[in-house]
């Protein structure tokens, strides 16, 4: 069932299980992120933030290409504008699409194709990226003549480690999906035809597990996990007791003594 009515360049459905497959939908332009798109994304990170019923997030994008970054057509076209009015342009770009990041649910990046600048940022805001073996991925900001944008210098480290970082973002070169992998950028490569299907049944497996643990989860490892060992364990030792508390818990424990799948309904 199509869930994306108003929001222009972009396909939304959502499945029984909670799963929610958002399609960046501009194939003619690569998928770049259009001003009508960039207001999508935002209305539509609003409304999921707001559905209880939601349980992971999948983002992918239309024919050859995941997200060849932002709409590049203005940048050079004002070259006396105050650096002022220009922060104020892209400082709310920036906001909209790492947004995802504020999902309380998890989130998994398909990427199909190409996934350049921006569109290679918004794979690694999500949680989980999951890549075509041969999908073209870079951040080639200098290679324009202009320094990283969309938290770049932050989620590039942050995924792939420091050494990754400086060489990506110094020599702007591209890399495959099967490389990536192994960069540790994303999680894992697969063959095109099967990406899709192989990350929405990543979905499905998050989206079976008990609602409650798997939000507080994410909130755990958010910004890299825990500051310190010490703080690991404030942490748990407040989270754990709240899932204890739950429902779910019981349905797990009870699923397991019957060796049969659990049934959680996020209570």
């Amino acid at each position: 069932m199509g869930d994306d009515a108003g929001l222009a360049d972009l396909r939304v459905s959502t499945g029984a299980d909670g799963v929610v497959l958002v399609t960046l939908d501009l194939p003619g332009r690569r998928n770049a992120m259009s001003t009508e798109m960039t207001a999508s994304w935002g209305r539509l990170m609003d409304r999921l933030r707001g559905d209880r019923s939601v349980r992971a997030v999948v983002v992918t994008g239309e024919g050859s290409a995941f997200c060849s970054g932002g709409d590049v057509s203005w940048i050079g076209s004002e070259p006396g504008a105050p650096v002022d009015r220009l922060r104020e342009r892209m400082l709310p770009f920036y906001r909209t699409w790492l947004s995802v990041r504020d999902l309380e649910v998890p989130t998994i990046a398909a990427v199909n194709g190409a996934a350049i600048g921006a569109g290679l940022a918004l794979a690694l805001a999500c949680d989980l990226r999951y890549a075509a073996d041969d999908a073209r991925l870079g951040m080639p900001f200098t290679a324009l003549g202009m320094h990283p944008g969309m938290a770049s210098t932050f989620l590039v480290p942050e995924v792939a480690g420091l050494a990754v970082a400086r060489e990506l973002l110094l020599t702007g070169r591209l890399v495959t999906g099967a490389e990536a992998a192994g960069l540790g950028l994303v999680n894992r490569a697969f063959p095109r035809d099967t990406l899709l299907e192989e990350a929405m049944g990543i979905a499905a497996t998050i989206a079976a597990t008990a609602p409650v643990a798997a939000r507080l989860t994410k909130r755990a490892l958010a910004t890299g996990g825990p500051v310190s060992f010490e703080a690991a364990l404030q942490w748990e030792a407040l989270a754990q007791p709240v899932t204890l508390a739950t429902e779910d818990l019981q349905e797990g424990l009870k699923a397991q003594r019957e060796r049969r799948p659990p049934r959680f309904t996020g209570r």
